[in-house]
């Protein structure tokens, strides 16, 4: 009798154990975030499974602001295509209108979106116009522009001779200290690149020209609220070839794209920097 009742009891919790680690097993992607897309992705999927796409006219279409879906009828051109790589600021997709604006000069702009991802605390308060908060949003920036470029390898008309970076903000952050070379020139837009050492400097190899434009009183960068982040990009173009500084004084606050002449400006740098 005492033998038959251990035997049952070890049997029970056999079952328990097996059907625990069944349930583990089953919750393992989703836990990992393995390979799937959609609403079941990991974060970095999504930041690219949610971006906003906007494409150039077509023979089909004119101008397109779209998702990824929109991205298979480039494939009817039978051509390659100037990328330009968007990244947004610390509270998500904006600039509407100079996304469209680079589509209508021939650019597929792909601007991934960090708010998609399930875990993404804001780095900055809006409402205070401070920044600082959980710094590692920071490396999540720059591992959205790495995954970005592993996506589009699947993509026949990307012309990887004319890739371009432009980020703004939080994401101007991420265009600067960004360490890859796949760029042929980067825009770094409402960031100085000046602070505290995690978000310092210019990270693009020397011989990548940089365009820099910011406020010159944003007041982000006020220092009754943020320490020692006033000033402008300058500061790390020496020895960078065909690099420029812009500081803008036209009391816009924080936003340089409500200029027109700040539009053409970046277009124009990016149609110098084509492959000719």
């Amino acid at each position: 009798m005492v033998i038959t009742a251990l035997s049952t009891v070890q049997s029970a919790k056999s079952l328990q154990t097996a059907i625990l680690v069944l349930g583990l097993f089953l919750c393992l992607p989703t836990l990992l975030g393995c390979g799937l897309s959609g609403n079941r992705g990991a974060d970095l999927e999504r930041t690219f499974d949610h971006a906003v796409i906007a494409t150039p006219a077509t023979s089909y279409t004119g101008v397109v602001v779209g998702t990824i879906k929109d991205l298979p009828a480039l494939n009817a051109e039978s051509r390659k295509y100037p990328i330009v790589l968007y990244i947004h600021g610390c509270t998500g997709i904006g600039n509407y209108a100079f996304i469209r604006a680079l589509a209508r000069d021939g650019y597929v702009v792909i601007a991934p979106d960090s708010m998609a991802r399930r875990f993404r605390p804001l780095q900055c308060n809006p409402r205070t116009n401070t920044g600082g908060h959980n710094l590692f949003v920071y490396d999540f920036r720059r591992a959205e522009i790495t995954y970005a470029l592993h996506r589009l390898r699947q993509y026949d008309w990307v012309n990887w001779q004319e890739l371009f970076l432009v980020g703004t903000s939080e994401g101007g952050v991420a265009a600067a200290l960004y360490r890859g070379d796949e760029f042929r020139a980067r825009i770094i837009t409402q960031w100085t690149c000046v602070g505290a050492p995690l978000v310092r400097g210019i990270g693009a190899p020397p011989e990548t020209p940089v365009l820099a434009i910011v406020q010159g009183e944003d007041p982000w960068y006020d220092p009754a609220r943020t320490k020692g982040q006033r000033g402008d990009c300058g500061l790390f173009m020496v020895g960078r070839p065909g690099s420029r500084s812009i500081i803008l004084n036209d009391g816009s606050g924080h936003d340089v794209f409500k200029s027109p002449d700040v539009v053409r400006e970046i277009l124009r740098f990016l149609e110098i920097n084509r492959m000719g």
